[in-house]
C-alpha cells in the first residue's frame, strides 16, 4: 500500500489579503507604541483620519477577507470580490473603534505631578528619631501615596511621633513640628 502525502494549498488571494492584514497590524503596534517617535515637524497634523483608524481598517479588512476567501474558496472573480466585501464589513467598525480608542488614549486626563509645595501641611509619622541639630526621616502621604523624607525640627522629636510638614528645605527634605 502506498502512501501520499496531502499538501493544502493556500490561495494566492488569500495570502495577499493575510500580508495585508500583517501590514495592517505592524502599522498599528508602530502608530500606538512608537508614535511619538515617529513625528517629524508639527506634532498635531493628523488629518481627518488617525494613523491608528487606517492602519486598524487594514488589519480588520486583510484578516477578514483571507477568513472569508478561505470559507469561500476564493477561486473565482467573484468569490474574491465576496471576500474583498467581508473584509470591509469586518474592517469599518474596527477603524472607527480603533480611531476612537487612541484619541480617548491620547485626549485623557490625569493628575497634576504633585511638586514640593504640595508637601507644606502634609500629615505623617517620624519613622527615624529627629534629633535637635539634625535629620531624622519622616513619612508622610502626598497625592495619596507614602513618601519617606529627610526633616528636621526645632526641637527632637521621637519616633512615631504625629507630625505636620511646616516648609519644604528641598526636593527630600522637610522642616516639620509635632501634631
Amino acid at each position: 500500500m502506498r502512501r501520499v502525502a496531502t499538501v493544502q494549498v493556500v490561495a494566492t488571494g488569500t495570502l495577499i489579503f493575510l500580508i495585508i492584514g500583517g501590514a495592517g497590524v505592524g502599522v498599528l503596534a508602530l502608530a500606538l507604541l512608537g508614535g511619538e517617535l515617529l513625528h517629524f515637524g508639527h506634532p498635531d497634523v493628523d488629518g481627518p483620519v488617525s494613523v491608528e483608524a487606517v492602519a486598524g481598517f487594514l488589519g480588520a479588512f486583510g484578516f477578514g477577507a483571507a477568513i472569508v476567501n478561505e470559507l469561500l474558496g476564493g477561486g473565482t472573480p467573484g468569490m474574491i470580490a465576496a471576500a474583498v466585501g467581508g473584509g470591509a464589513l469586518a474592517a469599518v467598525p474596527t477603524a472607527w473603534l480603533a480611531g476612537r480608542l487612541s484619541r480617548a488614549a491620547r485626549d485623557m486626563r490625569t493628575d497634576a505631578t504633585p511638586t514640593r509645595d504640595d508637601l507644606v501641611g502634609a500629615l505623617g509619622l517620624v519613622v527615624t528619631p529627629i534629633p535637635a541639630a539634625g535629620y531624622g526621616e519622616v513619612r508622610v502621604r502626598v497625592a495619596g501615596q507614602p513618601v519617606k523624607l529627610n526633616a528636621r525640627a526645632d526641637r527632637p522629636i521621637p519616633l512615631g511621633a504625629q507630625i505636620f510638614v511646616v516648609q519644604t528645605l528641598s526636593e527630600t527634605s522637610v522642616h516639620v513640628e509635632t501634631y
